[in-house]
């Protein structure tokens, strides 16, 4: 559960991207009011993607809920998609920099990989690890497809 935004790589890499003020308002607003919260963890689910890395997907910033209930006016509930993925663990560091660093290190993974992203879902996880913003580690989870 949690806040939605519509988005595309190319509108994130220009200044003016939607994803920093995206990421203030969930959590100043969004985050304490979301019910049911299953644990302290944060989640960054991508979907609903229109092509791949470079088309618009829909960035939902929430927490894992028992129940869908409650869902607050202007709030949305996404399931994370059943398949299989791949998991990335970023370095330690300061989470904006972590962040795009473990993203470019997927981004520019060979071609040649054992696996082709799925583009159904994707999503970070902001645990323990990720208490202390300047000294962060996450968790990305890239969906793909079977072989």
């Amino acid at each position: 559960m949690g806040i939605e935004a519509r988005t595309s790589f190319q509108r994130e890499k220009n200044p003016g991207g939607i994803i920093p003020g995206h990421w203030a308002r969930f959590l100043s607003e969004a985050l304490p009011a979301i019910p049911n919260r299953c644990d302290r963890d944060i989640v960054a689910l991508y979907t609903d993607y229109e092509s791949d890395e470079y088309g618009e997907y829909t960035l939902v910033l929430g927490a894992r809920v028992s129940s869908a209930a409650d869902v607050p006016a202007g709030m949305v509930v996404k399931k994370v998609p059943a398949q299989r993925y791949v998991v990335f663990l970023s370095e330690r560091g300061p989470v904006q920099r972590i962040v795009i660093d473990a993203w470019k290190r997927i981004w520019n993974e060979p071609r040649t990989a054992d696996y082709t992203r799925a583009y159904r879902g994707d999503f970070e996880v902001y645990g323990a690890a990720a208490a202390d913003p300047e000294n962060a580690q996450i968790e990305i989870f890239i969906g793909v497809k079977q072989a």
